[in-house]
């Protein structure tokens, strides 16, 4: 099995506003310090909380899908084509599809926690298109129940969410105590973000914040021993396009 656990305290870290929003970043920026690079179409992947709650000033965008993911209390949006604040609570998402260019800022509330992740599309495409941006309702996603497992989806299994970038599957799996199976594509990289509980794979414990990266697999085997939350991303292994570092390194 083709597993890699990033314990939080490897992954990269981050603040803006003072300090006044803190991150740890399981895929950070070259310049960040972390150890894990971008694959496949995941380009970045950050996890951004404020106690008090703090301001990212508005700052530009272009080519990258972006998209961002309430896991606790709220945030607000401001961005160059609406040009006017917006509210998202916990459990929506939103996505900026930043195209040939668009600048945005964002709130984290007090006490607020959020998903930032960049996708890359092909950006050959993306950077002559206009930037378009949506915000999704937590009660709009696809919610189902396969072997005593629940998911949330936002995307690839009749979630609402429409990006670029290809082949991308999204969801929140909610696991109870016990030994589980989850189905894998193996033709897919599979990512998991564990939100909440305690669980372990291959006899390695998995705590809250820890990151997965399995690949080559049909199937994952996880044992929970406390009701676990993990936010999934699966990506393709192959894309059909040369990423942007790909790119960029010819």
């Amino acid at each position: 099995m083709s597993v890699k656990i990033l314990k939080v305290e490897d992954q990269a870290t981050g603040a803006f506003a003072g300090g006044a929003i803190l991150e740890n970043k399981p895929i950070g920026f070259p310049q960040d310090g972390g150890t894990q690079q971008p694959y496949s179409s995941l380009f970045y992947w950050a996890n951004a909380w404020s106690d008090n709650g703090g301001l990212i000033g508005e700052h530009p965008h272009k080519m990258f899908e972006i998209m961002s993911f309430v896991i606790d209390g709220g945030i607000e949006h401001y961005d160059s084509k609406f040009d006017r604040w917006l509210p998202l609570n916990k459990g929506d998402a939103q996505i900026i599809r930043s195209g040939n260019g668009i600048t945005h800022a964002e709130r984290i509330l007090e006490g607020g926690r959020m998903f930032q992740v960049w996708f890359d599309p092909n950006i050959r495409k993306t950077m002559l298109q206009e930037a378009t941006y949506n915000d999704y309702k937590s009660a709009d996603m696809n919610y189902y129940e396969e072997n005593g497992i629940s998911y949330k989806n936002y995307i690839g299994h009749g979630g609402p969410v429409e990006m670029d970038s290809e082949g991308v599957e999204i969801n929140e799996v909610n696991l109870p105590v016990g030994n589980h199976q989850l189905a894998l594509n193996a033709t897919k990289i599979h990512s998991y973000y564990l939100l909440e509980g305690e669980a372990s794979i291959d006899g390695k414990g998995l705590l809250e914040h820890d990151f997965v990266i399995v690949e080559n697999e049909k199937e994952l085997n996880i044992v929970v021993n406390k009701d676990t939350r993990l936010f999934s991303i699966a990506v393709p292994q192959q894309l059909t396009y040369k990423t942007y570092l790909e790119l960029v390194k010819n």
